[in-house]
């Protein structure tokens, strides 16, 4: 990926953490001093974490798992939907679905539910119900479209989990840790950062902070899937090679053969 400009980071506004009463103290090592009553963040250190949580995430991409997205504060919402959106990764952005990891079968029960009812619609069953039905159908379908309607590709759990704001997501951290999926997160100054696997030290509660750690995250992330492409893509190719050389091999030993036989 590419360097992390830590200027860049300064312009975001990555550096202000919260007020000196509400911090965590395991967040010490990456305090750089205080002023007016708030932490500031070392962003050399931050620079540091994204690329070494770039690195790792890129691998994962690689791998072919996918990394779920979550974050359901306001102002992370409409952002994380975009960057996720853009290299087609699962997010949830609204309310966190209890069981989402642990319990994944019925989550996934869920999702097929939509494809049910997706079906019913293109086959003309749904123009059989009453029209009370229909909009309690309806209604059904657009609540787990919302809810769920961002993972309906996710058919397996994720390999990696990738949080904005671990206090309010503080749900989803139990459950991947349960499961040993690995956690990738924005940590701000007031949150414990022992419960992630890849901390990255920054404001988790401005927008501008948020987009621009997320552009270097999906940045890695879109790098890790083109190399996926371009090794299976070297891949068949080489099968190809493989298929053409045996049919060429194949067919001058079956000229040898009628030759020998013709003699």
């Amino acid at each position: 990926m590419a360097k992390v400009e830590v200027k860049e980071l300064l312009e975001a506004g990555v550096h202000f953490g919260h007020l000196t009463r509400k911090w965590d103290p395991n967040m010490a090592p990456y305090v750089y001093m205080e002023r007016n009553g708030i932490h500031i963040i070392n962003l050399y250190k931050t620079a540091a974490k994204i690329e070494e949580a770039g690195a790792a995430l890129s691998k994962i991409a690689n791998s072919g798992r996918k990394i779920l997205f979550v974050a359901t504060k306001k102002q992370a919402k409409d952002i994380v939907a975009e960057k996720a959106g853009e290299i087609n990764m699962p997010y949830i952005t609204e309310r966190w679905p209890g069981g989402m990891l642990t319990n994944f079968v019925t989550i996934r029960k869920a999702v097929k539910k939509m494809a049910s009812i997706d079906r019913m619609k293109k086959d003309g069953t749904f123009n059989t119900l009453s029209k009370k039905e229909r909009l309690q159908v309806d209604r059904l379908r657009a609540k787990l479209e919302k809810n769920l309607g961002s993972i309906s590709d996710m058919t397996r759990l994720p390999g990696a989990l990738f949080v904005v704001d671990i206090k309010r997501e503080h749900i989803a951290i139990k459950e991947a840790q349960k499961l040993n999926i690995p956690i990738f997160a924005m940590v701000d100054t007031n949150s414990d950062p022992r419960q992630v696997d890849y901390v990255i030290p920054a404001n988790d509660d401005a927008s501008k902070s948020i987009d621009k750690i997320l552009s270097y995250v999906t940045t890695s992330i879109s790098e890790g899937l083109l190399e996926r492409k371009a090794e299976k893509e070297a891949t068949d190719e080489d099968d190809d090679t493989v298929v053409e050389t045996t049919a060429k091999t194949s067919k001058a030993k079956t000229k040898k053969v009628v030759a020998d036989e013709e003699e």
